[in-house]
């Protein structure tokens, strides 16, 4: 038998782990949790200081049984759970079953799974971080307190099935404080004026800036456009002003577990738990040929953006040799750290930069290879110097009217050349550098052009924009993210749309009920100072204890109220309109785990189901009689099909519209781009302007 027990949470960190620390250790795993709070009683003791009781989780019983065998013929036993409090909550509940010191040095902790990370590591063992601890099983305790109170409540008053929960609650309100705001919206008409320039054989644009000796104002209507149109006299500009400047843009920082997940969703279109799956996989080690297996990235749940000095230096060395030493950052800045950031945390980085996408393709999948080169691509550009762009603004008058014109180039890529940071909403076109341009030079204005605009409502949350949401809020924390968003969409009380979540019936009605009943739950302001409050105990500021009793004195308080006055809400189905073919009831509609779907009203006698057709208003441009409704296909994606299928076999991926090409009379489609959506032309080159 080995000297030394390790125990981690996957087989696969253990296969690893065990081959780079040699025959005198023996590593297992302990496939996550082995203790924890019973599914079929609160587990927590109101009465004396929230004792939890913990048992063994089912299915356990025999890995735990293993771990204990082992453990009585290791000299010792460390505990290797991940670098954070779930990693050192897991450790402590080990240490618990298998009669392990927690005051001991039992406890390793590394950032990545590499051979020099894991031996440095066993070098400096430590005892169990019990303000860790503390900090883990608080927020479970709350979470248990708030869970098992509100949901029989709802189960009880609403519908079964639904739950209740701190931060999945908040973020539940935020999407549906957004609808609100969308549906209160009143657009604002505003106008822009375009014009062309010509300077010799050159050609550039410029936009309406104000008219001579005024503030700069906006064209508020139509009338206003026509007072700015008259005042120009003839064609010819003047140039009165040329400003040249050299601009600095400074490199993302490298990532750290939202900021993954937002640009993800951005860049790769993946949704937050893909990200998170992909990016465990990543760090729990890959099969690198003759290399063996090697965890590629560092610790993903971190909100930490600090580099340490090794990879620093390594990723100085790659930069030199690959793009030349101007391109290398004038000096290592400290990166910024989140105040409750452990030393042990870095951002999220390729545990070596010399292994390059490219060089390990071929034994990753195609999801794996692209969130691995987006992090790659993402630290490399941290490290690099800043890009430097030539700007130049120039103002154009004739007679009253001020024209601006703005252009850019980039003089030197800097970090450019490998990573330039995606962005939540519509971005320009690049930049076009100016004609060399000088006061007093005489432009002529080739063509003008007046536009009608309205200001749009304020966007529906992505699941990118919520993150940042919850982020900037200080609502959860790095692991809660992705099981907030999937929990949400799980219990219908959100649907996707576009990729952009609407709240669904259900979700208003549990949202009111919360509202009425338990306002702190789903107040942002004092989610937020909970969170704050477990950085506290994790600091070892504050006492546990304390934390959850401030907070429950009030919650009791609440929950007695809404036992006694919570009066029960019938959701009735909504008629859908017609028969069951099956046996003649009413078609009702229901809400499911993909949206809304009909059911025949006579359930569980007949069990008839069938899935929405939505018609959009537009007649089939290939058979002439039927209508064109959406469909999912088998992997849940929207297409565009015709009703007479499949007789006829029209399929669009793109959305038709009921208007038709004003210049060939054919089917305008909506094609989506990156930033929104153009309206499009499939018989000829027929195109509109992007919206956003």
């Amino acid at each position: 038998m080995a000297d030394f027990l390790v125990i981690v949470e996957s087989p696969a960190k253990a296969k690893t782990i065990e081959r780079y620390l040699g025959n005198k250790y023996k590593v297992k795993a302990s496939m996550g949790h082995v203790r924890d709070l019973p599914r079929s009683q609160m587990g927590v003791n109101a009465e004396n200081q929230f004792e939890p009781k913990y048992i063994t989780i089912r299915g356990k019983g025999p890995v735990l049984k293993e771990l204990k065998t082992a453990a009585k013929k290791a000299k010792k036993v460390f505990l290797a759970a991940d670098p954070d409090r779930e990693g050192e909550a897991i450790a402590w509940h080990l240490a618990q079953s298998l009669d392990v010191d927690i005051h001991s040095d039992c406890r390793v902790v590394f950032n990545e799974i590499t051979k020099d990370a894991i031996k440095e590591s066993f070098k400096q063992p430590r005892s169990i971080n019990m303000d860790l601890v503390d900090a883990q099983q608080a927020r479970r305790i709350l979470d248990r307190l708030v869970g098992y109170n509100i949901s029989p409540l709802l189960w009880k008053k609403v519908k079964k099935g639904l739950s209740a929960g701190r931060v999945q609650s908040v973020a539940v309100r935020l999407i549906i404080d957004r609808e609100k705001e969308i549906k209160a919206f009143v657009p604002e008409e505003y106008w822009t004026i375009e014009a062309e320039f010509l300077k010799g054989k050159n050609q550039f644009s410029g936009s309406f800036h104000s008219l001579v000796g005024g503030e700069r104002t906006g064209l508020k209507s139509e009338q206003d456009v026509k007072t700015v149109l008259n005042e120009i006299d003839g064609n010819k500009f003047k140039v009165i002003s040329v400003t040249k400047k050299e601009r600095k843009r400074n490199p993302a920082p490298p990532f750290i577990t939202s900021s993954l997940q937002q640009e993800a969703a951005r860049k790769l279109n993946f949704r937050a738990k893909k990200t998170m799956m992909l990016a465990q996989q990543l760090y729990e080690g890959i099969e690198l040929g003759k290399e063996g297996t090697v965890g590629l990235i560092t610790y993903m749940r971190t909100d930490s953006t600090r580099i340490s000095e090794v990879a620093q230096t390594e990723a100085a060395d790659y930069i030199k040799a690959e793009f030349g030493e101007n391109f290398l950052k004038d000096e290592q800045k400290k990166e910024k750290k989140s105040a409750n950031a452990q030393d042990a945390h870095e951002a999220i980085r390729p545990t070596s930069t010399f292994r390059n996408p490219d060089s390990i393709k071929g034994f990753l999948s195609r999801d794996q290879f692209r969130l691995y080169k987006l992090i790659w691509d993402r630290f490399l550009a941290s490290q690099m110097a800043q890009a430097v762009m030539d700007t130049m603004s120039v103002d154009l008058q004739n007679g009253n009217v001020l024209f601006r014109s703005t252009g850019s180039k980039i003089k030197f890529p800097g970090f450019m050349k490998v990573y330039v940071e995606g962005t939540d909403d519509q971005e320009d076109g690049p930049n076009k550098m100016l004609p060399d341009l000088k006061e007093g030079d005489e432009i002529f204005q080739k063509d003008i052009d007046p536009k009608q605009h309205f200001t749009q409502p304020p966007p529906r949350y992505t699941e990118a924009r919520l993150v940042k949401t919850l982020e900037e809020l200080g609502i959860g924390r790095p692991s809660t993210y992705a099981p907030t968003l999937d929990t949400i969409q799980k219990r219908g009380y959100v649907a996707l749309d576009n990729k952009r979540f609407v709240p669904t019936e259900l979700g208003e009605i549990v949202d009111e009920v919360m509202m009425e009943f338990f306002p702190e739950i789903i107040d942002v302001e004092f989610t937020a100072r909970l969170e704050k409050g477990l950085d506290y105990v994790e600091d070892g500021k504050m006492q546990w204890v304390k934390l959850i009793d401030a907070f429950y004195v009030d919650f009791e308080k609440h929950l007695k109220i809404a036992e006694q006055e919570m009066e029960k809400i019938e959701i009735k189905d909504e008629p859908a309109g017609e028969d069951c073919e099956n046996c003649g009831s009413p078609m009702v509609f229901k809400m499911g785990r993909y949206g809304k779907f009909m059911a025949c009203s006579n359930f569980p006698d007949c069990r008839n189901t069938k899935p929405i057709v939505k018609e959009i208003g537009v007649t089939c441009p290939t058979c002439k009689e039927g209508q064109i409704i959406e469909r999912k296909s088998k992997k849940k994606r929207l297409f565009y099909g015709c009703t007479n299928y499949p007789e006829c076999e029209f399929i669009s991926w793109d959305k038709p519209l009921p208007r038709t090409c004003p210049k060939c009379e054919g089917l305008l489609v909506e094609k989506k781009l990156k930033k929104g959506v153009q309206v499009q032309c499939v018989s000829c080159d027929y195109k509109e302007e992007p919206q956003s």
